[in-house]
């Protein structure tokens, strides 16, 4: 196995990045990105049945949309290749021939009947269900006879009985598991397509992976998987498998408790660089009294260490989400931000024609939302008519309004720009010149500009519209 680190995140392509899924491709670029090593994207289409047209370029497009970018694997090439696993159908034949010649793999000719009907036995008699080991009896005669006869087989992997074992996961701590509990797995199908067990020991091994961080699910395959290692007389990689990802009430988060995918939270307005910031803090965390939660993905790079990936599920919290998702807006640069939130705004009816005034708009609303889908919602009285009902119109029209509104209009028409900075000083003027202040000032003048009785402050509001549209609307209540 060489020095250089070299991981990679193996998918299934079945439509869309779950957001568990983000996390895994996260850690492995992280851990590669930290080591100087190698990250590999290997797609795992062996169940043609499960596979979904375009599902391949959607998680190619998401992964170098989120800044996730792969050194090998399909479209970037690399010697390891081919990086579909339904390209590689006849390597997994040649190393599962060299299993069955070794006596570390068996024919089994069972019907799905058959083995419907084992599974039945075993529950009614309270065992564990798993296959019985009958074909591993079978003569060599016999098999040859029911290949010459065309019957229909898989190959199994042949359990040794009566072992332990032990292993020592990165995240874990060590492992042991005793092989009499270790069903005699599939390795090929019927079809000649290798499950995920023979494809991955295989493919990990050509491909001089080095450490494999997945998803605690796959604990379980371990021994198998070291079984195979063994029988073939190979190295066995590094191991971590992360916690998984859980709802509040501590269910595994999943397509039933709403939008898991990527892609959603992506639509809805979250930023890639929130949405990785925080996926990365979901089961680890930076150590040595680092108290800050937000890093940029280079801080990420330097910082990450899998030994500090709890081995406990992580909550996903989408309250915590939506806060860090919030300080990332507050922070952008204005006009990337303005270019990101523009489709939104369209969308929501906002006429963006005025490129200088939506920018100011976006300077305003940032520090109200928390996701960049409701900025078109905060935007609304920037662009929106007076309509006001009868107690506001007398608040407007009162004399000590009209007061305010002359000498205010005086003011404006002396600067040479309105800003949030030099607007409140001239309520304050305005204030003592008429003796007219707090809701009584403040009041009128909101509901001048923009017809509602609450909202930003009017500094904000006065900057947005400018100098020539805050007269205009001035005017108008003159």
């Amino acid at each position: 196995m060489s020095n250089e680190v070299r991981v990679r995140f193996a998918p299934s392509p079945t439509g869309y990045l779950h957001l568990g899924s983000l996390r895994t491709a996260l850690f492995n670029y992280l851990f590669a990105r930290h080591h100087g090593g190698k990250f590999i994207l290997r797609i795992e289409d062996t169940d043609q049945s499960r596979k979904v047209e375009g599902a391949v370029e959607n998680l190619v497009n998401i992964l170098n949309e989120m800044g996730l970018n792969y050194d090998e694997g399909p479209g970037a090439g690399g010697k390891f290749g081919p990086y579909f696993q339904s390209e590689r159908l006849e390597i997994y034949k040649k190393y599962c021939d060299e299993l069955l010649a070794g006596g570390h793999a068996y024919y089994a000719f069972e019907t799905a009947e058959e083995l419907d009907e084992m599974r039945k036995v075993q529950q009614m008699q309270g065992r564990q269900t798993m296959y019985d080991r009958r074909a591993r009896n079978l003569s060599e005669n016999e098999v040859k006879e029911k290949l010459t006869s065309g019957n229909p087989y898989v190959i199994r992997l042949k359990v040794p009985l009566d072992e332990e074992i032990r292993f020592t996961d990165i995240i874990r701590g060590n492992v042991k598991i005793e092989t009499n509990l270790i069903d005699d797995q599939v390795l090929l199908k019927s079809d000649g397509y290798p499950t995920y067990h023979l494809a991955n020991v295989i493919d990990d091994h050509l491909m001089g992976i080095t450490h494999i961080i997945r998803g605690e699910e796959w604990l379980t395959s371990v021994p198998k998987h070291i079984l195979l290692y063994r029988a073939f007389g190979w190295e066995v990689p590094q191991m971590a498998h992360v916690p998984l990802i859980l709802n509040p009430d501590k269910t595994k988060l999943s397509k039933r408790q709403g939008d898991v995918s990527t892609e959603d939270f992506l639509k809805k307005g979250y930023l890639k660089e929130a949405l990785l910031n925080f996926m990365a803090l979901l089961g680890w965390n930076p150590g040595d009294g680092e108290e800050r939660e937000i890093f940029t993905k280079d801080e990420l790079i330097k910082l990450f260490s899998i030994e500090r990936v709890n081995s406990a599920g992580a909550v996903f919290n989408i309250e915590k989400l939506n806060w860090m998702n919030g300080e990332y807006i507050k922070n952008y640069d204005i006009d990337e931000l303005t270019g990101l939130i523009l489709p939104y705004l369209n969308a929501g009816g906002i006429d963006t024609s005025d490129i200088a005034k939506t920018k100011r708009v976006v300077y305003a609303v940032r520090n109200y939302i928390s996701r960049l889908d409701e900025a078109a919602e905060h935007a609304k009285i920037y662009y929106s008519k007076l309509s006001l009902n009868e107690e506001q119109k007398d608040i407007i029209t009162s004399e000590t309004s009209k007061k305010v509104f002359a000498l205010l209009y005086s003011k404006i028409g002396q600067l040479t720009e309105i800003t949030a900075e030099n607007f409140k000083p001239l309520l304050n003027e305005v204030q003592k010149e008429t003796g007219v202040k707090g809701k009584n000032l403040f009041m009128p003048v909101r509901l001048a500009l923009t017809g509602e009785e609450h909202g930003p402050e009017l500094g904000l509001i006065a900057y947005v519209f400018g100098k020539q549209e805050v007269l205009k609307k001035l005017e108008e209540v003159l």
